[in-house]
């Protein structure tokens, strides 16, 4: 195209057309650097609106971000991302060869190579980039946090929505910094619902990533004795949870909320719209049915229905299946629709799976573990009607000055069932006096299982994430 001919002219730096619409040139030499071509000669060194506009438009032609060069296909943006122990500017030329579309980087990795794009903070750029897309759309954000049950409300929240409508939800664990703006990024244009997933172990987590995600509403499934050493106690826990009721409050947003905790009912308090659903009062009401082992939920208002029966495993699941339905019936989701997508829905992941090995039932919830879930687990599997019950439970982790105290309350909770053998592992069950049991590791706690040859038993594996328990198993 001659210039003149549409075109806003051509940039002086490396000859190619700038955009006929805003005069900028979007070869990627020029997008971020401070002092390169003259639109950006006397920019301060840091990312501008006008930048993350010209990086969208890259990311409108080539809308996939990867952030590890082994998971790396053809036309994906590669993002640099570095900390403690690695640098993804060392990689970036990697990426490229592997066939990404561009690099995004923060060190001067290659002058020569126009799909580098330089910036100076690429984790920043990631989120900035992710905020601007979140911003193209004007449909329900949901986004939902809690120190229990959040993984499992996402899923249920987000299969029920999507009997109706499109929907994009958190995928795996990515629910922190970098996972969240990456789910963002993955956010269709024909999007019609979005669930994202918010974890924190410390206070100001939640507030930053409400600045990007922008959530129009929110959930917590409460708040328990998790991440104790980060957020500095049971009250430094509501604070930093809160921080998404924070957020919904100042943008006349709307949450979603379990009436029978009386805490939400402080921490939510100023937000005008709330949907309460509860075992008693709320929207939803409904009651645990049966529970031995999958939930069986009545309902006694607010659906079309009478009961669920659903394949997770403990009746502390009630909270999150009620919620489910609230947010489905909410968002004009029909009964019938409801109903299956919960009664259909089939945990994954280490979190509340009932496997069945030989004439055994296994009880696999070994994604995570702290004081609150490792009581409702043990105490749920105490109620199970089976005439053997093995525990095997790992340590419970970040729990700081509390965390001898806790590990305690355990062993105290154990001691007042019945079981045909207990076996502690690692953690601080290491350091206090018990009769159980007792290995460092899960591969020994895994070598005893393989030599005891149960039969007709049932067994409950939890522990925290950095204890594996999950290879007990084998």
């Amino acid at each position: 195209m001659a210039n003149g001919a549409g075109c806003a002219g051509w940039c002086n730096n490396c000859l190619a057309p700038h955009n006929r619409y805003t005069g900028f040139c979007y070869t990627p030499h020029n997008l971020f650097r401070p002092n390169a071509g003259k639109k950006y000669a006397n920019l301060a060194p840091q990312i501008t609106a006008v930048g993350i506009q010209q990086l969208y438009s890259i990311f409108l032609q080539y809308p996939s971000v990867q952030t590890d060069t082994r998971k790396l296909t053809p036309g994906d943006i590669f993002f640099a991302l570095k900390g403690p122990s690695f640098n993804g500017n060392l990689f970036a030329l990697q990426a490229l060869q592997a066939g990404a579309a561009y690099a995004v980087v923060d060190e001067d990795v290659d002058n020569g190579n126009q799909r580098l794009i330089l910036v100076n903070d690429v984790l920043a750029t990631l989120q900035q980039l992710a905020k601007y897309h979140r911003q193209q759309f004007a449909i329900p954000f949901i986004g939902i946090t809690g120190s229990n049950g959040k993984t499992t409300t996402k899923e249920l929240v987000s299969t029920v929505l999507a009997t109706h409508y499109n929907t994009y939800t958190t995928q795996g664990n990515l629910n922190n910094h970098i996972g969240i703006p990456l789910t963002l990024l993955r956010v269709g244009l024909d999007a019609q619902m979005a669930v994202i997933e918010m974890g924190a172990n410390h206070q100001k987590e939640i507030e930053g990533y409400c600045k990007y995600a922008l959530p129009t509403h929110g959930i917590i499934t409460n708040t328990g004795k998790a991440h104790l050493e980060g957020f500095g106690g049971i009250e430094g826990v509501r604070k930093g949870k809160g921080e998404l009721y924070d957020f919904i409050r100042g943008t006349g947003g709307t949450v979603f909320a379990f009436d029978d905790y009386d805490y939400l009912h402080s921490m939510s308090a100023g937000i005008t719209d709330i949907v309460w659903y509860g075992t008693l009062k709320g929207t939803v009401t409904g009651h645990v049915k049966a529970s031995a082992p999958f939930l069986e939920v009545g309902i006694t208002s607010g659906a079309g229905f009478s009961a669920i029966k659903t394949q997770l495993v403990g009746d502390y699941n009630l909270p999150n299946v009620l919620c489910a339905i609230a947010v489905g019936k909410h968002f004009n989701v029909p009964d019938e629709k409801i109903k299956a997508a919960i009664e259909q829905y089939v945990p994954s992941n280490s979190r509340s799976q009932l496997l069945e090995k030989g004439t055994n039932k296994i009880i696999l919830d070994a994604y995570n573990a702290n004081p609150t879930s490792m009581k409702a687990a043990i105490e749920n599997f105490a109620k199970l009607e089976a005439p053997n019950k093995v525990l095997l439970l790992g340590g419970m982790m970040e729990l700081g000055e509390d965390s001898l105290h806790e590990h305690q309350s355990i062993i105290n909770l154990i001691e007042s069932f019945a079981w045909t053998a207990v076996v502690l592992v690692g953690g601080d069950f290491k350091k206090l006096a018990h009769p159980f049991i007792y290995f460092d590791t899960s591969t020994e706690a895994a070598n005893w299982l393989a030599s005891q040859h149960f039969e007709h038993t049932s067994l409950l594996v939890k522990g925290s994430r950095s204890m594996q328990m999950e290879k007990v198993l084998g």
